[in-house]
């Protein structure tokens, strides 16, 4: 199987952004799997091939196996922890941000004297309260960012494994 090589989705596509973030990291969960499946196969033949006297070339891979695996998840752990630092201050910030000019869009709106003037600060609350749903789905695509950081090592290390192993 060919492996694709990550292309980022574009954040300034506001229409499909979220779901592009989520499908790509959908995508690579099913390559990691699959390639999972076909390293687990060809160890596993190894393994019953290579009996109770592995030669040296098996041990290497026998050793590699369990090593390999608390590699992917400490830089698993450390991108997803470094990732999620940051995450409570840019949430937070955009929430009271958006509330923010919500709330003065209201009371903008409450004070108008003509007809005119709340139909122009009308629009600004409208504006004001659709920036509220792009902080909303800010946070769902910073769910996908954390959860592609965890992944990301560990994709990397079992398309890695399953290319070399498929060599030979």
């Amino acid at each position: 199987m060919k492996y694709r090589k990550r292309t980022p989705p574009n954040p300034w596509n506001p229409m499909f952004g979220n779901q592009q973030l989520w499908l790509d990291l959908a995508t690579r969960n099913t390559e990691m799997l699959m390639a999972a499946a076909q390293v687990i196969t060809h160890r596993t033949q190894r393994m019953a091939s290579a009996g109770p006297q592995p030669n040296a070339r098996d041990r290497r891979e026998f050793v590699r196996m369990g090593s390999e695996k608390v590699d992917a998840a400490r830089e698993s752990a450390t991108a997803m922890g470094t990732q999620m630092m940051a995450l409570p201050w840019d949430l937070g910030l955009r929430w009271w941000q958006a509330a923010s000019r919500a709330s003065a869009a209201a009371g903008a709106l409450g004070a108008s004297r003509t007809p005119a003037q709340a139909m122009a600060r009308g629009k600004t609350l409208a504006n004001a309260l659709q920036a509220t749903g792009k902080a909303a789905a800010h946070a769902s695509n910073a769910g996908a960012r954390v959860a592609g950081r965890g992944l990301a090592p560990i994709h990397a290390k079992a398309t890695a494994n399953a290319r070399r192993l498929a060599k030979g």
